[in-house]
């Protein structure tokens, strides 16, 4: 078994979706108000907005991508204005996480695992 989707909900999909497509550099040619695929390799991942009202507060869901680069992902982030809430630091095991809030205040995570660990 593997994880189809992972579908963030959200009151306003169009503003949601283009805050992600910009993040990690895709395309997907939709301005659909109601639901876009925005990854639709492996897992995919979706802003959907079923027709009830969001709150838009972090609910204990986070999402972590890797990325090969931490400072230059922490370049762009900072370009977007987002809210960070750390900037990228080296954990005991290795990886330089950082982390910072879409939108809606879901938590995301960028993390990288440089080879000289």
């Amino acid at each position: 078994m593997k994880i189809g989707e992972v579908s963030l909900l959200t009151n306003d999909v169009r503003r949601l979706a283009t805050f992600y497509k910009e993040l990690l550099e895709i395309e997907n040619d939709s301005e659909d108000e109601t639901h876009q695929f925005l990854i639709s390799e492996g897992t995919t991942l979706t802003v959907y907005n079923d027709g009830t009202i969001k709150n838009n507060q972090n609910q204990n869901i986070c999402l972590a991508f890797t990325v090969d680069d931490i400072e230059k992902a922490y370049k762009k982030v900072l370009s977007m204005g987002v809210k960070i809430i750390e900037e990228p630091t080296k954990r005991p095991w290795g990886a330089i996480n950082m982390s910072f809030y879409d939108p809606d205040n879901n938590m995301i995570f960028f993390r990288s695992f440089p080879k000289n660990r």
